[in-house]
């Protein structure tokens, strides 16, 4: 089943691409095409189980609210402000350019809406804003709260500089405190994604090589793994390993289980081919109610789609992914139920209050208003 923004739902059954006939053209590559039967052209709602229908809702859409085609201004990080209600997102780090740091970003989700209303169509191009921050703020690659009233983010760190855990103010002057920066003097390799733990408090965080592949940071001294950080206490603890690139986390809103991307198949983000037999997987944990360490490690899921990268929970316990080819979303036993196809690769996304999910595809944001909300990401 296939819904068009704007256009009625038409049927498709999964059955009747289960075998392609004799002169189909079968795909070489997850990264270089993407799997679109019906050939409809993005930005559409893909629904692969009728139960995706209920977290579209009644009445659908989708929308581009943010174009550059000469920047990837938006690609990781995404983090909603209620009390604001703004969106703040980083931009793509330079490749192999250690002494050029990457933009944080910000858009006014009330502009998004006067706009779509005055257009009356489904394309608005709205400001997207820089912020001014210190070079304490280096590479963000991850973000999520807001924890105490700031942004939580992290970053791959730049040439020697380290990677670190910090929170910045989202009002001006956007004054930045730097919550971690070492493991015991050791630097991370380069920290990539972060949630705060919904009953805890606790901030976990992945830390992967990525910023030595890019060429802004130095060969990996550590594995590449999972912490948790007590910012009260200052305590720094390893929680699972046994990754080949740790990448997106999300917890379900009761926080006994956590879900990691391993995104192996992309070892290099300016290599995508070499690598295909390499994990692009999604693992479910259990996190153990004393230690908080990631434990009964199990697949929810693999996707066809480059690789899944920023994970999101919503308040059913769906379970959603920027891939190769938009946002995909799989219930919490690994049925994929549907995608956001919008046909390129889409690192990360995040709820701009219920309702309205916006999806970050490098030169473009999108936003998809539907039936569902996240989890509780503030601590």
């Amino acid at each position: 089943m296939w819904c068009r923004a704007a256009l009625a739902t038409t049927d498709s059954d999964p059955v009747s691409f289960a075998v392609l006939g004799q002169n189909a053209t079968f795909r070489a590559s997850a990264f270089d095409t993407s799997f679109n039967p019906t050939s409809t052209p993005p930005p559409f709602f893909q629904v692969v189980d009728n139960r995706f229908l209920d977290i579209l809702g009644h009445n659908p859409s989708f929308h581009e609210i943010a174009s550059n085609p000469n920047l990837p201004f938006a690609n990781e990080a995404p983090v909603y402000v209620p009390a604001l209600d703004e969106l703040f997102f980083s931009s793509f780090s330079s490749p192999g350019n250690a002494s050029v740091n990457n933009k944080v970003n910000r858009v006014r989700m009330s502009e998004v809406e006067e706009a779509l209303k005055a257009s009356k169509g489904s394309t608005v191009n709205v400001t997207v804003t820089p912020l001014d921050l210190p070079e304490t703020v280096l590479s963000t690659n991850g973000g999520s709260g807001p924890f105490r009233g700031s942004l939580l983010f992290v970053g791959n760190g730049l040439g020697p500089l380290p990677p670190a855990v910090t929170l910045v103010n989202p009002r001006q002057p956007h004054n930045v405190t730097v919550l971690l920066n070492n493991f015991f003097g050791r630097q991370f390799n380069s920290i990539d994604d972060v949630k705060i733990h919904p009953k805890s408090g606790k901030i976990f965080f992945t830390d992967v090589q990525y910023g030595f592949s890019l060429g802004i940071r130095p060969a990996p001294l550590m594995p590449n793994q999972v912490y948790r950080f007590d910012p009260d206490t200052g305590e720094v603890r390893m929680v699972a390993d046994g990754f080949v690139r740790p990448n997106g986390i999300a917890f379900t809103n009761d926080g006994k289980t956590a879900y990691i991307s391993d995104t192996g198949s992309l070892q290099s983000p300016m290599r995508t081919s070499d690598f295909q037999t390499q994990p692009a997987t999604i693992y479910a944990f259990d996190v153990d109610s004393v230690s908080q360490r990631f434990v009964n490690r199990r697949i929810l899921a693999f996707t066809d789609a480059g690789i899944p990268d920023g994970l999101q929970v919503d308040m059913s316990g769906n379970v959603y992914a920027g891939t190769g080819d938009g946002v995909q979303v799989w219930n919490a036993d690994g049925t994929l139920l549907g995608k956001f196809f919008v046909g390129t690769r889409t690192a990360n996304m995040a709820f701009a209050g219920f309702g309205r999910l916006v999806i970050l595809s490098q030169t473009k944001l999108f936003l998809a208003r539907i039936n569902a909300g996240n989890v509780n990401l503030e601590g």
